[in-house]
């Protein structure tokens, strides 16, 4: 019964990005395997991130467990639909069950999406990272493929408040949406955490990057673009501003990676 859930809600989500005129391309499917545990470590730029993801796996991973935040179980009819498709409620203030759920799920060879930085960036660029994943990688031998994406943020995502108020939804039709997987990451028993997040944190940078500056995604000459980072040319709130934005747990690892290294 789940798995039939969890195909017909990818059905609807599917069904709505053809409503939209929503175009996902993927690259590097292939680094996903189609059987046994894997760890999705994906970068964080949009509320429907999880939609894309899912989407770019369908081949490979027809159903992707995704570490998403514990106040969308507040609602009983979404808390019913979000335990029988086995997603994992994460509270940063008390992570331990969720780990425990992840690396159980891992156990029975599920394939587990977590996004690191613990919150969209507002300036675009991949922010410090929490230390779950390599420690789920190290303890269960999961092997970890870093995900990327872009596109995604000119549908939904977070900006400047105006008037107290984060942007609203943009339903525009023909958005494209590029999901990137890289090649798989290993965590050795004896490596350090610290150390394998921020590797983390520079292929992810880089990965995102390259999305980034696809010719279909620069702004055009004078454009005024909030939906693209500062030090690329765009008008998002650079690192300064958005430092006082995100909200980034005092555990994460700091950025040696992108252009907030040092």
């Amino acid at each position: 019964m789940s798995d039939r859930i969890h195909a017909a809600v990818n059905r609807i989500g599917n069904g709505l990005l053809r409503a939209l005129d929503v175009r996902v391309e993927t690259r590097g499917a292939d680094h996903v395997p189609v059987a046994g545990p894997v760890l999705l470590a994906c970068t964080h730029v949009s509320y429907p991130d999880f939609v894309f993801v899912q989407k770019g796996a369908l081949e490979r991973r027809p159903f992707v467990r995704f570490m998403t935040r514990h106040d969308v179980w507040d609602k009983a009819w979404a808390a019913w639909f979000m335990d029988r498709m086995q997603h994992v409620p994460v509270d940063r203030q008390a992570p331990a069950g969720a780990y425990l759920r992840a690396r159980g799920l891992l156990a029975r060879g599920e394939a587990v999406c977590a996004f690191p930085e613990a919150g969209i960036s507002y300036s675009y660029t991949v922010r410090p990272l929490m230390r779950g994943v390599a420690s789920l990688a190290r303890e269960t031998g999961a092997p970890v493929v870093p995900v990327a994406l872009w596109g995604s943020q000119r549908i939904y995502s977070v900006g400047r408040p105006v008037d107290g108020r984060e942007p609203p939804p943009e339903w525009r039709r023909g958005r494209r949406v590029d999901v990137s997987f890289g090649a798989p990451l290993r965590v050795a028993p004896g490596d350090d955490l610290t150390e394998c997040t921020a590797h983390l944190g520079g292929v992810l940078s880089q990965m995102l990057e390259e999305l980034q500056q696809l010719p279909h995604h620069r702004p055009r000459p004078g454009e005024y673009a909030p939906w693209y980072p500062a030090h690329l040319g765009g008008h998002a709130p650079d690192l300064a501003e958005a430092a006082a934005l995100d909200d980034v747990p005092r555990s994460a690892v700091r950025p040696t990676w992108g252009p907030s290294a040092g």
